[in-house]
């Protein structure tokens, strides 16, 4: 029997485009890339150099702290460039497709058959280790811990999120095995969060050996910190792991299969776009799905609206994402702005407009703020948005600070940017909240250590 929990905190943004669940073609991938700028706190070491070949599941560069952590190719190619910035930091590695993929072998392997220190070598020698993150903090774990628990989400609440079961549709043989290896590194057993209007329906439910949950509510009720929040909260000192949904698959085939096929379902999304589902794989160029955008000025986002990047019409999609929203510039001043009490074209969770007599309407949003920063308000706005049990004015505030006390006690392990992403939506000044997190975090990296 799954423990249902109900939230009624929270907020589903109401924005057009969402993806029909049917593929529309596989994408010719000519360039790929990986981005060491994806992980938090990664210091990478670069392992190739421009003209090398490479096959899928080749390493890039490692984690210079843990050499023993490799971030791989996700197709076979030639490594076309090296992208560096300020102070030669590395920004990412370019390959340029082979026409046929060319993969590099493993053997596949029983995670039954296996302890805990055979499965961890296994993960890190197929470059499977960087699907796993830790929190607190949503860096990449660390092979020497033992996670009190591990936790996946396999429901998406984000805007225009992918439909999960439709994404992974034929693939949970996969997700058990990957599951089967994931209980190898914890006594706690794995949390399994899902949807409880899908639950009965989803082939996921016939998993063997992990302890269900269902959570109903908006989001961010499928976020996997708000799921720890009310399942096992994280005190000082203890240390989960979790991984997403479609990395969870991506190990799985690895370990079955013996070939890291980072091939992926992408949905392309928002009110730019032309709504649907395309073959495609981890890192591919956004030019691929030049076809699919809708208008000139457009901002490319690899991800959802609240916490996804902008990259750019020559950007490469996330190692985790796989999904692309695709919004309107919003660089235009509009005269009177707020005080326009008739804009049926706006939406506001606070009734500032009369919009919200229209329930059901999905809205073409853009990336206007409507505004620039301004004082610090507090007010209870965050936490209608916010289903944790944590004080967030007093948590960003002591971010602000840079009060390791007060930011211990009130709730930084708990959370990572994602999870104040709505707070950021709702907030009346204007703050980056996601940033001042994100400074939190890292103070706690360094302070930490």
């Amino acid at each position: 029997m799954s423990e249902h929990i109900k939230l009624k905190k929270g907020l589903n943004l109401p924005i057009a485009g969402e993806a029909p669940m049917q593929i529309a073609e596989s994408v010719p991938c000519d360039v790929i890339a990986i981005k060491p700028t994806d992980f938090k706190a990664l210091v990478p070491k670069l392992l190739v150099k421009e003209g090398d070949a490479v096959e899928a599941g080749s390493p890039l560069f490692v984690d210079k702290m843990r050499p023993e952590v490799c971030f791989c190719s996700p197709a076979s190619g030639v490594v076309e460039s090296v992208v560096r910035g300020d102070k030669r930091k590395l920004l990412a590695v370019t390959v340029k497709v082979d026409e046929k993929q060319q993969y590099r072998r493993f053997d596949a392997i029983q995670p039954s058959r296996l302890d805990k220190g055979q499965m961890t070598a296994a993960l890190l020698e197929r470059g499977l280790w960087p699907l796993i993150k830790q929190r607190p903090y949503g860096i990449i774990a660390n092979p020497q811990d033992t996670p009190k628990s591990i936790f996946i989400s396999a429901m998406n609440t984000a805007p225009l999120a992918p439909d999960v079961d439709f994404v992974l549709n034929g693939q949970t043989d996969y997700l058990q095995v990957a599951v089967d290896a994931l209980l190898r590194l914890t006594k706690g057993g794995v949390h399994f969060s899902m949807d409880p209007g899908k639950f009965a329906s989803s082939p996921m439910h016939d998993l063997k050996g992990v302890i269900f949950h269902t959570f109903d509510g908006p989001h961010p009720a499928g976020n996997v910190g708000v799921q720890i929040n009310h399942i096992s909260p994280i005190n000082k000192g203890e240390v989960v792991w979790t991984v997403d949904i479609v990395s969870l698959a991506l190990m799985g085939k690895c370990l079955k299969e013996g070939v890291y096929d980072a091939s992926r379902l992408v949905a392309v999304t928002g009110p730019s776009a032309q709504p649907c589902y395309v073959k495609g794989i981890q890192g591919m160029n956004l030019r691929q799905i030049a076809s699919k955008v809708n208008g000139e000025n457009v901002r490319y986002v690899s991800g959802d609206v609240l916490t996804g990047t902008n990259v750019g019409g020559d950007g490469f999609l996330g190692f985790y994402d796989n999904q692309v929203t695709l919004l309107p510039e919003g660089d235009y001043y509009e005269m009177l702005g707020w005080a326009k009490p008739f804009r049926f074209g706006k939406f506001s969770i606070s009734r500032t407009y009369w919009s919200w007599l229209c329930n059901k309407k999905k809205y073409a949003m853009d990336t206007n703020v409507n505004g620039g920063p301004r004082a610090f308000v507090v007010s209870d706005v965050y936490a209608k948005v916010l289903p944790m049990d944590i004080l967030p004015v007093y948590l960003f505030k002591a971010c602000l600070a840079g009060d390791i006390e007060k930011m211990e006690n009130l709730g930084i392990y708990e959370v990572i940017e994602e999870d104040v992403a709505l707070c950021e939506f709702a907030d009346p000044s204007k703050n980056e909240i996601q940033k001042i997190i994100s400074d939190g975090i890292d103070l706690m990296l360094k302070e930490m250590a």
